[in-house]
């Protein structure tokens, strides 16, 4: 395999590290060149680490063009792979001769890259903000840059996700801060602590607020002192704002570091203030000292620091929380030692220069494969299909539930199928999109999902309960009619553990019995819906009894609840007892505020008995919110809400902190048998009381009939065997996780 790079060669920040740490080590499993746009010291370093390098500059950019494309016609290159506006011009137009694949690394928002420059901002700037969309494909160093991209209407399956990598082993020649204090001539005191940056001096990296903050931080602690390093357009401004606040003696601005780590070495606390980030290689720096750091929330930074647990985190512009933070990180060693020991582990892990080559090695082989792919097709008949597989569901509703059994279906896939292709119908496409990295469609606009049928192998509705008329018979037709036109245009269609009814209209039970009867394969979730379609009378297509796809997800264990929970105000060190509710249908008003009087009751209950905070866990925020409001403002005592969008794994972190949850959503009580946190049960449709009969979990009836005594004597039998019950979900869930798991390998089947 043969790849050029073709780079500005003005580099000096991140990217130039990037760049000259990957092409190093991809050097010796391919064949690389690195082509720079101007002579000096980006070539020159390039060639002294050992990189082929080719250098192209002249006054005419038309002649340096030419010679790019002879460049690439002469050495047969498989790959141009572009950073940064001058290297993505270049790579366009050699795309465009050549015709070779082109794939850039996005280091950094491009509509952001020339914020100091109102001329290059409409002119290079503009210019590659309209090439970037006419490349092959896109390479991001954080997934913030892929939600960017998708949001901007970048297509997702031409996204990849690099993490920036680097040696990790600390470099041996630094300064002593006696030595830093003579060479920069400042005053340092042995006791004083010292904050730093070092970034190039211009809007993007906000220096400003690093400035409003050091005002308040040295009006408390006057032996916090500030260490500035970098160059740029706002060099002067800068420093007359640090004199106007009267920060002479405790701001100090360096000048141009040669060597950052002579900064870093000596720093108590290392500090970013950017308002837009990729995934800065300066954070890495830090991490190699093991320096305790204080950063925005952009970007990829997040993919790194996790805040109270390895370093801060606050939100850019916010002067006051960073002072708080630096005050807090000042007056207490132990936790700058703890931080800094923590963000190297995860660095060191996560970020090592052999994870970066080896993913962009499968990106190149990703590339090349879909190249193939597509000439393959282009020379074959009409016949051949673009997506493996279309799903469906109740998706791009902010339901936790839904999102779940998504999540599940799509990993499923992808681990029995790796280059499997997915489109996903949803209501919120581009938010489906982003999160789960897969092509979407609008579930309403009928004309696209044609086309796409068209084009697909495998139709599935993917868990949920959808066959049913007890919301409407507007929706089971729609469900239906969906999976009719997908029969109609040859697909494969499989119902993937979904719930089946309940379905109380004839007339609607005689267009499901004759569509699903028309599907190649049908999971139900539970025996009701399994027993429902018997009852139906459908005999045509496999019917295996499975379990809910959700109990298929594969949860990230590393999640720091503590900090979810600090962040909603919810008591640390604490127990807890979680409640999900939701509006009751076909309740009447009196009803419904009796069940929320029930609620309010239990809440209180538990608190004072067993000293667990009541904790409200919205499964669909904006359907669940009113009732909790209204079922606290009945309570006694206190009541808190997870009131923030969490993600599938973070959800799962917020309910195993539980000891018991009382749920009336099905996916709550689905989390918690996951999680092996005891659990009651309250039905208001047949799916609750099918999944509870299946783990053998208790209920306490219908919605309608709730009763606080029936409801307290469960919590009392529950919390009083509470280890006993555990073990039972252990076994039992651990069954339906294996069952769960073999709707993935069914669809598998219909598609090899």
């Amino acid at each position: 395999m043969k790849v050029l790079h073709i780079i500005g060669g003005g580099d000096v920040g991140g990217a130039k590290v990037h760049v000259l740490n990957l092409v190093k080590e991809l050097a010796s499993n391919i064949d690389v060149t690195l082509l720079s746009l101007r002579p000096g010291a980006f070539a020159d370093e390039a060639r002294a680490i050992g990189i082929k390098v080719e250098v192209i500059k002249s006054l005419n950019i038309y002649s340096d063009i030419k010679k790019a494309i002879k460049l690439v016609k002469d050495n047969q290159f498989d790959i141009i792979h572009s950073h940064g506006s001058k290297g993505n011009i270049f790579a366009y137009v050699i795309k465009k001769a050549c015709n070779i694949p082109v794939v850039t690394t996005i280091h950094s928002d491009y509509k952001l890259d020339y914020l100091h420059s109102m001329f290059k901002r409409l002119t290079i700037g503009l210019i590659n903000s309209r090439v970037l969309r006419k490349l092959n494909y896109y390479i991001v160093v954080t997934s913030a840059f892929r939600k960017m991209l998708v949001e901007r209407g970048f297509s997702n399956d031409r996204i990849f996700t690099i993490l920036n990598g680097m040696d990790m082993g600390r470099p041996s020649a630094v300064l002593s801060r006696d030595e830093f204090s003579e060479k920069y001539g400042i005053p340092l005191g042995a006791d004083d602590i010292l904050i730093g940056t070092a970034a190039r001096l211009d809007p993007v990296k906000d220096i400003g607020t690093l400035l409003d903050a050091a005002r308040y931080v040295v009006k408390q602690n006057p032996k916090v002192k500030f260490l500035i390093g970098g160059e740029g357009e706002q060099e002067k401004e800068l420093k007359a704002r640090s004199a106007e606040l009267g920060l002479e003696r405790n701001v100090f601005f360096l000048g141009w570091l040669n060597n950052p780590y002579e900064l870093i070495s000596v720093l108590d606390i290392n500090t970013m203030t950017s308002i837009s980030e990729g995934f800065p290689y300066y954070l890495l720096e830090g991490a190699r000292y093991s320096k305790a750091t204080i950063c925005s929330r952009v970007g990829g930074i997040p993919d790194l620091i996790e805040s109270a647990a390895n370093g801060y985190l606050f939100e850019p512009k916010d002067f006051s929380t960073l002072a708080a933070q630096i005050l807090d990180l000042a007056s207490d060693r132990s936790k700058r030692e703890t931080f800094g020991k923590n963000l190297y582990e995860k660095a060191n892990r996560l970020f090592s220069l052999d994870a970066m080559s080896k993913t962009q090695m499968n990106i190149y082989e990703a590339i090349l494969k879909d190249i193939s792919n597509k000439k393959s097709i282009k020379s074959k008949s009409a016949g051949a299909k673009k997506y493996d597989v279309i799903i469906s569901g109740y998706y791009g509703f902010s339901n936790i539930g839904d999102d779940a059994m998504l999540r599940s279906i799509i990993d499923n896939l992808r681990r029995q199928k790796p280059d499997i292709s997915i489109l996903v119908m949803s209501k919120r496409p581009i938010e489906t999109s982003i999160n789960y990295n897969v092509n979407t469609i609008n579930r309403k606009n009928l004309f696209a999902v044609y086309s796409a049928m068209k084009r697909a192998k495998l139709f599935i509705y993917g868990g949920g309960n959808i066959i049913q008329d007890s919301t409407s018979s507007r929706s089971i037709l729609f469900y239906l009619g969906i999976a009719w036109l997908a029969k109609k245009l040859g697909l494969k269609v499989m119902f993937y553990a979904n719930g089946i009814g309940p379905i109380n209209k004839n007339r609607n039970t005689e267009y499901s019995r004759k569509i699903l009867d028309k599907a190649d394969v049908i999971t139900v979730r539970e025996k009701i819906s399994f027993d429902e379609l018997k009852k139906m009378g459908i005999t045509k297509p496999k019917v295996i009894l499975t379990a809910d796809a959700a109990l298929a997800v594969h949860v990230d264990n590393t999640i720091n609840t503590d900090d979810i929970f600090i962040n909603e105000g919810i008591p640390l060190n604490a127990s807890y007892a979680g409640f999900s509710v939701r509006k009751c249908p076909g309740c009447d008003k009196q009803q419904h505020a009796k069940y929320e009087q029930i609620i309010a009751e239990a809440a209180d209950y538990v608190y004072n008995k067993y000293n667990l905070i009541p904790v409200f866990i919205p499964m669909q925020y904006y359907a669940d919110i009113v009732t909790i409001q209204n079922i606290i403002s009945k309570m006694k005592t206190r009541g808190y809400v997870i009131s923030n969008n969490h993600s599938v794994s973070e959800t799962f972190g917020i309910v195993r902190k539980l000891s018991i949850m009382i749920g009336m959503r099905l996916h709550a009580l689905i989390f918690a048998a996951y999680m092996n946190v005891p659990l009651i049960g309250i039905s208001y449709q047949p799916k609750v009381e099918g999944f509870l009969e299946y783990i053998d979990q208790p209920s306490v009836g219908h919605v309608k009939e709730l009763s606080y005594t029936v409801l307290r004597n469960k919590i009392d039998q529950l919390l009083l065997n509470s280890d006993a019950v555990k073990l039972e979900l252990e076994k039992s869930v651990g069954a339906l996780v294996v069952k769960a798991e073999e709707n993935s390998r069914l669809a598998i089947e219909l598609i090899s």
